[in-house]
């Protein structure tokens, strides 16, 4: 999962992204309501959590305007509010599901699983597909020909960004804010080291090399001609 945190309360902020990492998702935090609310607009998130009490803007306010252009990341509202007319407010303004402080990290997980499965905006069921390449989103199994392609947690991310992708070039920048998250400081040579492992497991035995270098910008997928 991609998952965007917006919480002011850092403690928190930083357990909650401490836990959803150690569970192989790729996560990012914003710490007041207009930076969410931009960064949710920017980039595509398969769950978004939302605490209601936010500088700037609180968190019903970044629901509406989410829900006004259009965005349907589903959205976890976190509070401290447990008031049933709260909870009706939170969710008639856009809200997919409301957990009240305190929670247990078991239960938090669960609902993001449970919403990322509904989610609107990407669908991981499908199965994703460029000339003899798949990839399977819901089991995350890769094939090139017919035969399974192992892959780590973050090759697999990094595939499936591009793939998803396909035909369009993406910037090293937008690159590794997909795969690591927008505060993961992640040295050049690191993507690339990625890419050429990616490449040796997908490509380097057929003659149409899948992953292409766009040089001084970024990696796209696309089907070229044989060698």
């Amino acid at each position: 999962m991609r998952v965007l945190i917006i919480e002011d309360d850092r403690s928190m902020a930083g357990l909650l992204k401490k836990g959803l990492e150690e569970e192989n998702q790729v996560v990012s935090v914003a710490h007041d309501g207009q930076t969410g609310l931009e960064v949710a607009k920017t980039y595509e998130f398969d769950v978004v959590v939302l605490d209601w009490m936010l500088p700037a803007m609180d968190g019903l306010e970044v629901t509406h305007r989410l829900r006004r252009a259009g965005n349907a990341s589903p959205i976890l509202m976190l509070t401290a509010r447990d008031a049933v007319p709260d909870i009706v407010k939170a969710l008639d303004a856009g809200a997919d599901d409301y957990l009240t402080k305190p929670f247990s990290f078991t239960e938090f997980l669960a609902r993001l699983r449970a919403l990322a499965r509904r989610s609107k905006v990407a669908p991981r069921g499908k199965r994703l597909e460029i000339a003899d390449l798949s990839l399977d989103a819901a089991s995350r199994q890769v094939f090139r020909g017919g035969n399974e392609v192992r892959l780590t947690p973050t090759e697999y991310r990094l595939l499936e960004f591009l793939v998803r992708r396909s035909g369009r070039v993406a910037s090293r920048q937008a690159i590794v804010e997909a795969v690591w998250g927008l505060e993961a400081e992640v040295e050049e040579n690191t993507l690339d080291a990625f890419v050429r492992l990616l490449r040796t497991k997908v490509d380097r035995d057929h003659k149409s090399k899948l992953i292409q270098t766009v040089r001084g910008f970024g990696y796209c997928v696309k089907q070229a001609p044989e060698e």
